[in-house]
Parts: structure tokens; sequence; C-alpha cells
């Protein structure tokens, strides 16, 4: 008896490994590490036909600061949708997308897109009188199957961007009658294949036009009341002062529904006028200021956040006043891109900290005097701890890390020869702290004070105190 206890116990110890458990904002990794999701949306189409990856274009998504990636997938590839079947050859292509992530660092979220099928109507879809729930389940089946024992899949983005569109509903009751039960449905067939997976949620996209402090998401009212759920909504938001206005009424959501926030796409999108006009309304210097306004907010908030999109601009969508418009964070025309549009990259590479051993309870970088300021408490028992810097970006001119304003280190490019040691109190291990130039992160085995309160800062320059 004692026995089987035993293997019961050691089976559950092996389960909970798994699970990356919930806190606000942010999550706990199998090591129970503070983390901070932060990466890509990756496209596996766009409008100018399928889109291809390769290792390189993972090895700059992690020098650009990615530990996450949102794979957006569709539905008509999967799914007896109309117009739509399972094709073999998709899935070997997302089996490449999660293993190159995998091999990079890089968790991943699957994200349900509708398209593919012939005609996906929504307000056909929530009347759901040819259980239409079931055959979009079904499809995701196949995705939950697939990954359910692969670690490096966070979890499952369910619903992307819901609508209601000619439907005679508030946007209240649309939530609560129809998107709020069809979460429950969808965690519960999910939760059975695996119930360590995490689901993501959104909001409803409400109709063109009708917004609230310009926000189009549509409030959650009510509660999902299940585990392993973060709230994941979108904010494409082009007026500066509604940013913090919409993330504050995000936080209020968050707290109803008992989940954190993982921000699931951001960034308003670039005009084509944009990459030439420098200052004006569209100009790079007001994507900038708009783009690190945001970028603060959610640093302050401490939430992860996913950019859309890692593409090259192949395409430009036609539905904004001021004309051509793309999502897409490389302006060359190529799958990937190479070609990085710096006024939006760099504040989207920013400094920040990825995981995390102890509790994150604050975190700040500063573009204008390009400072990461960072406090933790540690907790040495969780393992390494890992923050991306990008010193290639910002720090060309060399960095040094403070870290109770005694314990300091830099960085200097132009010897190439790892972090040197300015001042290091007695009992504390400067080869602790190591700089991985391929990952652009510093990396550190373990804190010089354990169970404590410590402000780390990285600073431009060498010795610059």
């Amino acid at each position: 008896m004692f026995m089987k206890f035993k293997f019961i116990l050691i089976a559950c110890i092996l389960s909970s490994l798994n699970v990356l458990s919930q806190i606000k904002h942010g999550l706990r990794d199998e090591l129970g590490r503070h983390i901070i999701p932060r990466g890509f949306v990756v496209n596996t189409n766009d409008g100018g036909g399928e889109v291809f990856f390769n290792s390189d274009d993972y090895a700059r998504m992690v020098r650009m600061g990615a530990n996450t990636q949102v794979v957006r997938l569709e539905l008509g590839k999967l799914s007896d949708f109309s117009g739509g079947q399972l094709e073999p050859k998709y899935l070997l292509k997302l089996d490449s997308l999660v293993a190159m992530g995998r091999n990079s660092g890089i968790k991943t979220v699957f994200k349900m897109t509708v398209y593919g099928v012939d005609e996906f109507k929504w307000e056909t879809f929530w009347q759901n009188k040819k259980n239409e729930y079931n055959t979009y389940i079904d499809a995701w089946k196949v995705i939950w199957n697939r990954y359910a024992e692969d670690p490096s899949v966070l979890g499952y983005d369910v619903v992307n961007e819901p609508r209601k569109l000619t439907m005679d509903i508030s946007y209240s009751d649309l939530t609560k009658q129809y998107l709020i039960p069809l979460y429950q449905k969808i965690i519960y067939e999910s939760q059975k294949i695996n119930s360590n997976k995490k689901i993501l949620f959104q909001s409803i996209f409400m109709n063109k036009g009708e917004k609230i402090d310009n926000n189009q998401y549509a409030e959650i009212t009510a509660p999902i009341n299940r585990e392993n759920i973060i709230f994941a909504p979108h904010i494409y938001q082009d007026n500066i002062d509604y940013i913090k206005r919409n993330m504050d009424r995000f936080d209020k959501e968050s707290d109803m529904l008992k989940a954190p926030i993982l921000i699931g796409e951001w960034g308003f999108p670039t005009f084509a006028t944009t990459d030439t006009l420098i200052e004006g309304k569209l100009g790079q210097l007001k994507y900038r200021e708009l783009y690190i306004r945001t970028a603060e907010v959610f640093d302050l908030m401490g939430v992860g956040s996913i950019k859309a999109w890692f593409l090259g601009n192949r395409t430009m969508q036609h539905f904004l006043s001021g004309g051509p418009s793309t999502w897409s964070i490389f302006s060359d025309s190529t799958d990937a891109g190479t070609v990085e549009r710096k006024y939006i990259t760099d504040v989207i590479s920013r400094p920040f900290p990825q995981s995390i051993a102890g509790d994150i309870q604050s975190f700040l970088f500063n573009h204008a005097t390009r400072t990461l300021n960072l406090n933790i408490k540690s907790d040495n028992s969780k393992g390494p701890s890992k923050i991306f810097i990008g010193a290639n970006r910002h720090y060309p001119d060399g960095f040094s890390i403070i870290i109770n304003k005694d314990f300091i280190l830099y960085y200097n490019p132009l010897k190439n020869v790892g972090l040197e040691t300015y001042r290091a109190p007695i009992g504390t291990n400067p080869s602790d702290y190591i700089w991985d130039e391929k990952s652009q992160k510093l990396i550190i085995l373990k804190w010089p004070f354990d169970k404590e309160e410590l402000n780390l800062k990285i600073v431009p320059g060498i010795r610059n105190f």
C-alpha cells in the first residue's frame, strides 16, 4: 500500500513539472520561475500565399527577445467546414514551426483563425444548428492530440477575434449567452486530453465604428470559472491617451476572470508612407512614441506581449483611412523579411526579464536613458535566471550590470572577453553571471543574495556609475 502511494505521489510530482502555474501577471514555468512571455505572431500564410521560415529566422527572433511564438492556424486546413479538409502536409509544417521554436528556446501557442473555409458566418456559428461547435472542436482536437505531450507547446488561443456582426444582441449578452459557454465547452474537451495546457481566450471584436474609449474589443462581463486559463486581449490602439485606460480595463477583467493577462496581439499597423515619413501624424517619430508608451504600460503591469507579425511586407491591407497598411515588422517583400522597421522593432526588442528564479516585483526599460530597472525577490532553488538585454541594438557601447549598487559587472564589446568585474562584495561569485552573445541574454546561475529583495539595473556604457 505504501509503495502504491509512493508511485502515485511521484507521478503527481512529475505531472506538475509540466504545469505553468499562473500569477498576476506573468506565468510560472516547470521550475517555478517567474516568466514573462514575449515574442511574435507567426503566420503560416498571408495575402501572397504560403509563408515559410527556417532556423535562421528563429535565431533572429531570439536575438529580438522572443521566448514565445503564436502560430496562427487555418481552420480550412484542419476541419470539415465547407471548403475545408484536414491536410497532412499542413500538420508537418506546424511540426516544423514547433520544432524550430523548441530548438531555439521558444514556447509555442497555437491560435485558431477561420481562414480557409468557403464562407464562415459568425451569426450561423453562434446558433450552432448544424453542430458547428463540435466541428470546430474536432479541428482543435487534431492539434490537442498531436502536441499533448510536447512541453514546448504552452497552450491554445481557442477563438480569434469572435464577432457579432448582424446579430440583434448586445455584446454583453452575446458574451454571456454564447461566448462563455463555448469557451467552457472547449476547455472541457481540451482538458480531457491534457489538463496542463493553457487555454487563452479573447473578447468579442466589435463591429466597425463601434468602440469604447477607442477600444474595439468588447468587455467580458461574466466569469469562465475554469483553471489554467489566460486572458489574451488584443490592443491596436493608435491614440496614446487611451493606452493605459484600455489596459486598466483589461486588468479589471483579469481580476474578475481570475486569469493573468498575456497580450495576444499588439501594435497599430504601419502605413506604406510611414517608412519614408519621419514626422507628422503617420510618421516614424509618432509611431515610436506610440509604441514606447504602449511598451511602458505593458512593462509596468508586468504582462507578456506578442507582436504581430514576424513577416516581410509582401502584401498591404486597405481598410484604414490612412491608406495601405501592414502589421509586418519588416519592410522588404520576402516571406520572413530581413529589413527591420527600426522605429518599431527597437521598441519591440527592448530589454526585459525573461525568466527569474524568484518573484518579479517590477520592471521597466527607460528608452530615453537605455536603462532596465528590475526589482525581484530571489529564490535560488528555482534555477538560473535569464534577462534579455539586446546589446547589439541597445548597448553597442557596452553595458554595466549593477545589483544593489555594490555588485557591478560590465561588458566591453571591443575586448570581447565576456563580463568583467568592477566590484564584488565578499561572498559573491562573478562567475555566476554569463553573457550569451548568440542569444543576447544575461544568464544568472545564482543570485548573490538568496530569498532577498534585489534591485538590478542594466545601464549603457562601461563602469557608468
